[in-house]
């Protein structure tokens, strides 16, 4: 599998977690959608640089972790963590979203 195949599917898993996991789904829910994207981007960005920290440490290929460390790797990596974030927006904009309470409904007059 490709890194590009890879970089989409992990941020599309990461919407859909944030999605459907009940306990996750309804922390996430108190955010805004700003804050929401956020933390979408944090975690993206944490994990790259998670995959990029070990391969600098000399672990990567015990993980499989096919980057070398230096600037063509990071580069690399920078170009995977954007397809994320594409895979991981698109997917978040279709997956479902929290209904309105009875509170949050406009009350219209008669």
């Amino acid at each position: 599998m490709h890194a590009e195949s890879l970089s989409l599917i992990a941020g599309t898993l990461l919407s859909l977690f944030f999605s459907y996991i009940p306990g996750v789904k309804n922390w996430f829910e108190n955010f805004d959608a700003q804050v929401k994207r956020l933390i979408m981007l944090s975690l993206i960005i944490l994990s790259s640089a998670a995959v990029f920290g070990l391969s600098c440490l000399g672990w990567g290929t015990e993980f499989g972790i096919a980057v070398s460390c230096n600037q063509k790797g990071l580069l690399g990596l920078v170009q995977q963590v954007v397809l994320a974030i594409i895979a991981n927006q698109g997917i978040f904009a279709i997956s479902p979203q929290r209904d309105a309470s009875p509170t949050d409904r406009p009350i219209h007059s008669q």
